[in-house]
């Protein structure tokens, strides 16, 4: 697995989203990571030495994948270009429908009236 750095994987998921805008998806996952293994972790620990823990961020768009790994330093950088990149590519989303709450409720008050004059 290579790891990129900030930009070239901020540049790199701005293009996947824009590759992606007509047709497909973009996924991104995050993980807490301290890429080492576990023998090296156990070493660390029994030493008394703390693990640094990164953030591991890898995206896809079913034909490419990249990753890169973020520092708790650069954490507050890379979260406000990512939100940018997201908020920039999210106008191809579908609108939700809903449904018009004052129109249900009264349908339903006008149903339950109804049915209780027909009872009795």
């Amino acid at each position: 697995m290579v790891l990129l750095q900030l930009d070239p994987f901020l540049n790199e998921l701005t293009s996947m989203f824009e590759k992606s805008k007509e047709k497909g998806s973009v996924w991104v996952t995050l993980k807490r990571s301290s890429l080492k293994s576990k023998v090296q972790k156990r070493k660390l620990s029994s030493a008394g030495e703390s693990i640094e823990y990164r953030c591991l961020i890898r995206a896809t768009d079913a034909k490419k994948s990249i990753s890169t790994s973020v520092g708790a330093k650069d954490h507050q950088r890379f979260q406000a270009s990512y939100a940018t990149i997201l908020k920039a590519h999210m106008t191809t989303l579908k609108k939700r429908e809903r449904k018009d709450r004052k129109k249900s409720t009264e349908a339903e008050k006008k149903e339950g009236t109804s049915t209780t004059k027909k009872k009795l």
